[in-house]
């Protein structure tokens, strides 16, 4: 007995050093290099409402996305009729979907096979036959029409991760909302307007030829040639700092997007000085881009990033070797920003803020102050009703419930685990059930004192018949706590954490490590009385 009273004491020493020393950085913030570099480093991460930041409620525009769609169908179906030599006229988008006209049953029959045969997701939505031509109109299908916006939000929700991720904010939250909306939260960030930027931009870069046949002028009084659209960059005046708009006709024609992007990076002009962004094609991306360059030298190439235009050089020569770079006047922060959102890939639909609140610090201060206090005033009357009602067994209790506090804490740092202000009310209710086992216990021990058992024989009994009481209601609990942070966000989640973590560890030093006290004093010390 005596044997296993050891190992129970070296299991537990071992369980609070390791708690311990995950908190290290915590109670700590001033490591050596060495731990530094070597082991866990990792504080306890405080959430939103704890060190400040932003939530924002994001809404994907999946109509917009699947008005894209439709224009980059509408162009394809038209190529793809042209090179089929099948008669048509009159195709372009509506409102409706896509509209053409069919001059002859002959043509019909052939748009039929190509529309069976390479559009799988569009129907027709309605067909009409006046005077020999077929009027026709298409659709996606609506089946489609719900999985793609399903996976619009769900490309936008991994963009927007990878975008937060490489932007180097801790801890962030981001979770799908219904059914085209998503939560954002980002603990301790520092710049607002930048955030909310790097985050909204959709990102979708374009090369597209500028339309040098036709006059600018006129296509700034209205008069747009088919087949082109005015576009607006700007230039900044090196004297006044001052930027100038700048207008473009460009070829609405998209010879290649960013979704061939490998890498894009910031990089300082040697002649200049000013930063730029530098981007690196794919191998097949590589081949495009040298293929559009050598089929148009001495033109104009616009580098388009959502609908600006920031650059339009002329091509000299064929460029090999998949390597671009996006010039203008950017500050470093934004040569960054760009770098970032490039990389992390353009959003597949605009996204609107709906709402927007930002924590100040203070505010933050002031939740984790008031926490501590509750904590603070919560365990200390816990202490103090144990210790009183229920004498030197109250203060073994008590000893446990701090034992409780260090390995949930620890826990919460071991997992990079976020603490939240409901987290600390988990942590308040944690103390309240931690001493409940132990209640039960000296209760049931009081119990067979009273019926003259002896010491060894109550404490038996007192954890014997207890155990099972305090099972359930902890399983029970646990039970809840997990349902809390499967399908719980936000706050919810922060409160299902550390109850998890509580309970599991009221568990252990209600009933583990409190055993260990009272077996070495009835066995070693031969006590005949025991103080409850």
């Amino acid at each position: 007995m005596i044997k296993s009273i050891r190992i129970r004491v070296a299991i537990t020493v071992l369980i609070c050093l390791g708690a311990l020393f995950y908190l290290t950085p915590t109670l700590v913030p001033d490591l050596p290099d060495f731990w530094k570099k070597n082991l866990p480093s990792d504080r306890i991460h405080l959430g939103l409402d704890l060190q400040g930041g932003m939530h924002l409620v994001l809404e994907v525009d999946t109509a917009k996305a699947l008005e894209g769609t439709m224009e980059r169908t509408t162009n394809d179906l038209k190529d793809n009729l042209m090179d089929k030599r099948v008669r048509f006229r009159n195709i372009e988008r509506t409102k409706a979907g896509i509209s053409l006209e069919l001059p002859d049953p002959a043509s019909r029959g052939a748009f039929d096979k190509i529309l069976k045969d390479s559009y799988p997701d569009l129907e027709v939505a309605k067909s009409e036959t006046k005077e020999g031509r077929d009027l026709v109109t298409l659709k996606i299908k609506d089946k489609r029409v719900a999985e793609m916006k399903k996976f619009i939000v769900e490309q936008s929700l991994e963009t927007i991760r990878n975008r937060v991720d490489q932007f180097g904010i801790s801890e962030p939250e981001i979770m799908p909302q219904g059914e085209d909306r998503i939560v954002v939260q980002l603990p301790g960030v520092k710049d607002p307007s930048r955030a909310k930027n790097l985050i909204g931009k959709t990102a979708l870069l374009e090369f597209k030829l500028l339309d040098e046949e036709h006059s600018l002028d006129e296509a700034l009084k209205g008069n747009v040639p088919e087949g082109s659209v005015v576009l607006h960059g700007y230039r900044v005046e090196p004297e006044s700092g001052r930027r100038t708009d700048v207008p473009y006709l460009v070829r609405s024609k998209t010879l290649m997007t960013g979704g061939a992007l490998e890498n894009a990076q910031v990089k300082i002009s040697d002649r200049f000085g000013a930063a730029y962004v530098g981007i690196k094609f794919n191998s097949q991306g590589a081949i495009e881009f040298e293929r559009i360059t050598g089929e148009n030298v001495k033109k104009k190439l616009a580098i388009v990033l959502d609908g600006v235009v920031h650059s339009a050089p002329v091509i000299q020569e064929k460029i090999s070797g998949g390597q671009a770079q996006i010039t203008g006047t950017f500050t470093m922060d934004e040569a960054k920003d760009l770098a970032i959102v490039l990389r992390a890939g353009a959003l597949p639909a605009p996204v609107v803020i709906l709402e927007e609140r930002t924590v100040g610090p203070s505010l933050g201060q002031d939740s984790i102050n008031k926490g501590l206090w509750s904590v603070a005033i919560g365990g200390l009357l816990v202490i103090l009703f144990m210790g009183i009602y229920y004498k030197w067994s109250g203060l073994i209790a008590n000893s446990a419930v701090l034992l409780n506090i260090i390995l949930l804490m620890g826990t919460l740092a071991a997992f990079k685990a976020t603490l939240t202000l409901p987290g600390i009310a988990g942590i308040v209710l944690v103390i309240g059930m931690a001493v409940d086992a132990n209640v039960l216990i000296f209760e049931r021990i009081r119990e067979e004192l009273r019926n003259g058992k002896t010491a060894k024989m109550a404490v038996d009994a007192g954890y014997g018949k207890a155990f099972l009481t305090i099972l359930d209601s902890n399983v029970t609990t646990l039970i809840a706590a997990l349902f809390l942070f499967g399908f719980g966000t936000g706050p919810v989640k922060g409160f299902a954490v550390t109850l998890t973590i509580g309970i599991i560890a009221s568990m252990f030093t209600a009933v583990f490590v409190t055993r260990i006290v009272f077996d070495h004093f009835v066995l070693n010390r031969k006590i005949s009385r025991i103080s409850v």
